[in-house]
């Protein structure tokens, strides 16, 4: 069974490094919200996957998750990213999943068909499947077949980490570069470069609404 997993922080602990642009902690869990939106339905979207599930501790996200159909996790209180995702890798297992990509949500302009290629390049036999950030240090998405080939390193030089994690349990890796997934909103810039997207999205406009334009 394959699973597309959003992951998500707390809105109100949510894109702390856009306060320059973002001064407002409202307008900031309000973006959150907004991208978080746009993630789920690129999740919801795939044509690939048996089940979209949501880990997050939330409240709001859960509900709105619940709501649209996901099967949620409830992380309980913010332990971080990577604990999150183990937490619910591991129930995921439990679940019968065989395949699990994990999408950070963060990366408003993800698509269905984006997820459906991450899945298409899994090597023959299994292994990891990394979309890398712009700057190619981060990863912004993972699949693991099966979903505990490795554990996720979400953070500075994560796509590092998880090349050489695989490499060292023999694991094959196809690295798959993707341009809307790669773009994840973490600083000031990235918002003004997201804006020449003009996408009919939740992120989109709540951007639009606060004011924020393409430079």
């Amino acid at each position: 069974m394959r699973i597309v997993l959003v992951a998500a922080k707390e809105l109100a602990l949510a894109k702390t490094r856009l306060a320059p642009a973002l001064p407002s902690n409202a307008e900031r869990a309000t973006l959150a919200e907004a991208m978080f939106r746009d993630v789920l339905s690129a999740a919801l979207a795939t044509q690939s996957a048996d089940r979209v599930a949501v880990v997050t501790s939330d409240r709001r996200l859960l509900a709105l998750s619940r709501q649209a159909g996901a099967f949620i996790i409830d992380e309980g209180q913010p332990q971080g990213l990577n604990v999150a995702v183990r937490l619910a890798t591991n129930q995921l297992i439990g679940a019968g999943a065989t395949a699990v990509c994990t999408v950070l949500s963060d990366i408003p302009l993800v698509t269905g068909s984006d997820i459906d290629d991450a899945f298409a390049a899994m090597p023959s036999g299994g292994g990891v499947v990394l979309v890398p950030s712009r700057d190619f240090s981060g990863t912004n998405m993972i699949v693991r077949e099966p979903p505990g080939a490795i554990a996720t390193q979400f953070g500075h030089l994560s796509l590092v980490r998880h090349r050489e994690d695989a490499r060292q349990r023999g694991l094959a890796t196809a690295l798959l570069r993707l341009a809307r997934p790669a773009l994840d909103l973490d600083l000031p810039a990235d918002l003004i470069d997201f804006m020449g997207s003009h996408t009919m999205s939740h992120t989109f406009s709540h951007l639009s609404r606060l004011g924020l334009h393409h430079g």
